[in-house]
């Protein structure tokens, strides 16, 4: 069981996402709709993973995940993406995501992500 931040403007998408975490097993301990309130609650919950979404209204996930990783270099991050959204991965890799998925996806997709960042 990890304890997950999801970081998504789309409610949506938090809520989808949710709902495949708790289904195997694992506690959403907060959720954020843009960069800045991603920050905030990072710093405040301590989550085991990230879940980040890199386009959102305000601050950017890559800005916000540049930012994170200052607070905590350890940070696990899994960045979830919309197609057409491949080309930043680069950018994310080198910010120290560990894992990319993109939207749309199954849960055993996000699963298997988890695993790999929780290793």
């Amino acid at each position: 069981m990890a304890r997950i931040l999801i970081a998504d403007d789309a409610i949506f998408m938090r809520a989808s996402i949710r709902k495949m975490l708790e289904d195997n097993g694992h506690v959403v301990v907060a959720e954020a709709s843009n960069g800045i309130e991603t920050i905030e609650k990072f710093a405040e919950v301590k989550p085991d993973v990230i879940i980040l979404d890199i386009t959102m209204p305000e601050m950017n996930g890559l800005e916000a995940l540049k930012r994170i990783k200052i607070i905590d270099p350890k940070a696990k991050v899994i960045i979830c993406s919309a197609i057409g959204q491949q080309s930043r991965l680069a950018e994310a890799i080198e910010c120290g995501v560990e894992e990319f998925i993109l939207k749309p996806f199954e849960a055993h997709h996000l699963m298997e992500a988890l695993e790999k960042v929780l290793g």
